[in-house]
């Protein structure tokens, strides 16, 4: 007999639950309406909710936390939600919890098993495995599980969300295991990730020879703003970059740009930008390996995260001297078949009904827009038409934005409501609304259009309009930096 909420002892059924290779170490009902995690961060008006904590082992070196929350059966609107991290993971932040819950949720979440803190996966394929897919699908298949026991039936509809880490998480998801959820945003995107990491220490590796002052940094990004404000519209030429896609002549044009707003800029400035503006290349065969900083963007996020390396190589590692010949190819071979998130083979989640929207910033130096790109267009290819893919997965840039809200673009659309009207009524998401900050005080509505459309200005009407923006324009990823997926 299946368990509902409205059992005379509600937390019974769960208490009892077999979760496979897993350890309910916490079932626990809370009517408390106040959540406080610190002093700065406290929530109020929480709805009731049963907290269930598990810890999955799936196989030696694996250790997953999970916790989910269900809100009370009367106030269940029969979705269930997995949410994405961030960075490294490892733990788990209560507070994300709140607003699907109160929207009436149930909602769960995972460490991706790289708790206490990323040096756990040092010489640990089995934290690879979990960080790189297992965690996020076993958390989705036991918290189902939890969800059938406690409420007597499955969810409605599945929804993923993340960023960064969490978009990593819901493309691999949607590519591994195309039945565990309905719909999916997937905002700033690691899902390029063992490249990606290379692109950090590339940059790491410059700035630790060639350093910026905080004065040279801005004087870089206002070169490459004002350079490429001839592409812009009226509203954001010299202020942000919009599109950042670029060429070597570009690159050249903007470091000379550079050097003469900023004296103190030097040839080695020059060399240490014309690298870190290209990105990547294998040290021997010449081959992408990742794609450069964007100009306009900061350089303070686009280094650091290297604990990829320290995975591989071992904590003692001295990174300054990892090479990016053999030794990218041990890290790629080590690590890309289970981190990396790039199969373009879309067509188990597209016939299911499955949604995806993509989003992700301009001036993101953190995880720069050329791999979502690339990857989009690879789907596109896989498809064989660009219509047939936005029938079911949508891709936004969003002008000026970094590694998340700001500083071009702010208050963009609830993404989450987007996917589920896309999925559950069929509204298909297609220009959508930000807010443009204008010294830092007035907003003005900025219409955003998806991939490859882009917001033009029609002078004589005197208002925006969408164009046809360009395909692709991005130096391809070397297929071998993108090995093929493995594991299960």
């Amino acid at each position: 007999m299946t368990h509902a909420a409205t059992d005379p002892d509600p937390l019974a059924a769960l208490q009892k639950l077999q979760i496979p290779n897993g350890t309910i170490t916490l079932v626990e009902r809370n009517a408390e309406p106040t959540l406080t995690l610190s002093q700065s961060e406290m929530f109020q008006k929480v709805p009731p909710r049963t907290v269930v904590k598990i810890v999955l082992k799936p196989a030696k070196g694996s250790n997953i936390n999970v916790e989910i929350w269900l809100p009370d059966a009367a106030h269940w609107n029969g979705r269930f939600i997995g949410l994405g991290n961030g960075g490294s993971a490892g733990s788990i932040h209560a507070g994300q919890f709140v607003h699907p819950l109160t929207r009436g949720d149930a909602v769960a979440t995972t460490d991706m098993g790289t708790a206490p803190n990323s040096d756990i996966g040092i010489g640990n394929p089995e934290v690879w495995k979990d960080f790189g897919f297992r965690a996020t699908h076993l958390m989705t298949t036991s918290a189902k599980q939890v969800i059938r026991a406690f409420y007597g039936k499955d969810p409605s509809y599945s929804y993923f969300y993340g960023g960064s880490t969490g978009g990593q998480q819901g493309m691999q998801e949607a590519q591994r295991y195309p039945d565990d959820y309905d719909g999916i945003f997937s905002g700033i995107s690691a899902h390029c990730r063992t490249p990606l990491h290379a692109y950090f220490l590339w940059n790491a590796q410059i700035f630790h020879k060639c350093p910026f002052t905080p004065e040279q940094e801005k004087n870089v990004i206002a070169a490459g703003n004002e350079y490429m404000a001839a592409r812009e519209i009226p509203d954001t030429a010299g202020k942000i970059v919009s599109d950042p896609r670029c060429d070597a002549k570009d690159i050249e044009a903007v470091i000379a740009l550079a050097l003469k707003k900023d004296p103190t800029l030097t040839p080695a400035h020059a060399d240490a930008l014309r690298k870190l503006f290209d990105g990547p290349r294998h040290a021997i065969t010449g081959e992408r390996i990742f794609n450069g900083i964007p100009f306009g963007s900061t350089f303070d996020i686009a280094h650091g995260n290297l604990y990829l390396f320290q995975w591989v190589f071992g904590k003692n590692k001295n990174l300054q001297e990892i090479d990016f010949g053999k030794d990218i190819d041990t890290y790629t071979a080590t690590l890309g078949p289970y981190l990396n998130a790039e199969n373009p083979d879309l067509s188990a989640f597209e016939k299911r009904g499955g949604k995806i929207i993509m989003a992700l910033g301009s001036a993101d130096s953190c995880v720069p827009y050329h791999a979502s790109i690339d990857y989009y267009e690879r789907v596109i290819s896989r498809f064989g038409s660009l219509d047939t893919v936005q029938s079911f997965y949508k891709f936004y840039i969003i002008p000026g934005m970094s590694h998340g809200p700001g500083p071009g673009i702010n208050h963009l659309p609830d993404w989450f409501k987007l996917v589920v009207d896309w999925r559950e009524k069929g509204t298909a998401p297609d220009a959508i609304q930000g807010k443009r900050v204008i010294e830092g005080k007035t907003e003005m509505d900025f219409p955003i259009y998806p991939y490859p459309e882009k917001t033009a200005w029609d002078a004589k009407a005197s208002a925006y309009k969408r164009i046809n923006g360009p395909r692709g324009g991005v130096d391809p990823i070397a297929a071998r930096f993108l090995p093929k997926a493995e594991g299960n």
